[in-house]
């Protein structure tokens, strides 16, 4: 009898329509969250208390009369659907509306603020990955050694801490040495080092507070993922071949155990754009976290509206880059 002929597997076909769809299914997603951010801002500011027409007239004296006026010339004496479809058009031509208090642009009051956000945010949270990600690593390594606990300790306090309360804790225990208030002194020189290092001093105190309050999350994810990965087989292969236990961390466990901290990572660069509200209030940052306050404080319901559009807008499309990444990181996400 003579073997039957082998047969092989044809090449998988559709590779590339496979991404395609995959990637056109993430971001119609993103666009139905965006558009049900819209929906909810919309509708939830709404039940907010207070009359967006008395914060217009905040410090004068007006009239009934004059209110209602200014309530008309707005549109809040419409009926809410109507307000609704008028905000819609709005944000479809780029127009979020003119701010009450400020009586500007509100997409100019972001795109004015969106800057230091980042530069303070951004910063904190870029330290707090790197720290985070280290102390991480080196903790699952060294399992229930006196770093693991004391630095997993000191991670649980910070992140039990409320932002506010640390940020203001740490402006009384450091006294004049570093500014708890504003961006920079408007008697510094405008040469830029000058500028650079006045922007620096007033950052230490607002950074450290985000640090301490952000870092542990990396730091606990990391350590976690890592602590999975040490008796799995592929790291006994390696040492095996001889590989120094330095090299079978850097090169096979800690790339594996990265991958649930990438989703993690993403959030909170999503959340970079929208800032730390409680600690840019408490240090006077004029970023979107102290516009987004000040819009609470009116109530602002055009502004309001769109610092809420922008905040979940920046995590919906890192969600959405987050998830694209894995198709690069992980080959088994590729695969399936």
């Amino acid at each position: 009898m003579t073997a039957p002929p082998l047969v092989r597997p044809s090449p998988r076909r559709g590779g590339g329509s496979g991404l395609l769809r995959h990637v056109a299914g993430k971001v119609g997603g993103a666009l139905v969250s965006l558009a049900a951010v819209v929906v909810l801002g919309f509708f939830l500011f709404r039940l907010i208390p207070g009359d967006p027409t008395v914060t217009m007239t905040r410090g004068r004296q007006v009239d009934e009369a004059q209110i209602a006026e200014l309530r008309a010339l707005h549109g809040y004496d419409r009926p809410i659907v109507e307000q609704f479809g008028k905000y819609v058009g709005g944000l479809l031509h780029g127009d979020m509306g003119t701010s009450l208090f400020y009586r500007r642009t509100v997409a100019e009051l972001i795109g004015e603020r969106v800057g230091p956000t980042l530069l303070l945010v951004g910063t904190s949270t870029l330290i707090a990955v790197t720290l985070g990600l280290w102390l991480g690593i080196r903790g699952a390594w060294r399992r229930d050694s006196p770093f693991d606990r004391a630095s997993t300790g000191v991670a649980l306090v910070g992140w039990a801490m409320p932002a506010f309360w640390l940020g203001m804790l740490l402006s009384m225990v450091t006294g004049n040495l570093f500014p708890s208030g504003g961006m920079r002194f408007s008697s510094t020189p405008p040469d830029f080092w000058s500028q650079a290092l006045d922007v620096a001093h007033h950052m230490v105190l607002p950074c450290l507070t985000l640090i301490a309050v952000v870092y542990a999350q990396y730091q606990l994810v990391m350590r976690s993922s890592l602590l999975e990965e040490m008796n799995a087989d592929y790291l006994t292969t390696a040492r095996a071949k001889g590989l120094r236990d330095d090299q079978v961390r850097r090169r096979h466990a800690v790339p594996n155990a990265l991958l649930p901290t990438v989703t993690l990572v993403f959030l909170h660069i999503g959340l970079v754009v929208t800032g730390a509200i409680t600690v840019e209030t408490v240090f006077s940052w004029p970023g979107l976290g102290l516009l987004t306050y000040e819009a609470l404080a009116g109530p602002d319901l055009p502004l309001l509206q769109g610092t809420f559009v922008v905040l979940a807008g920046s995590v919906i499309v890192m969600n959405v880059l987050a998830d694209l990444l894995y198709q690069v990181l992980d080959p088994r996400v590729r695969a399936s």
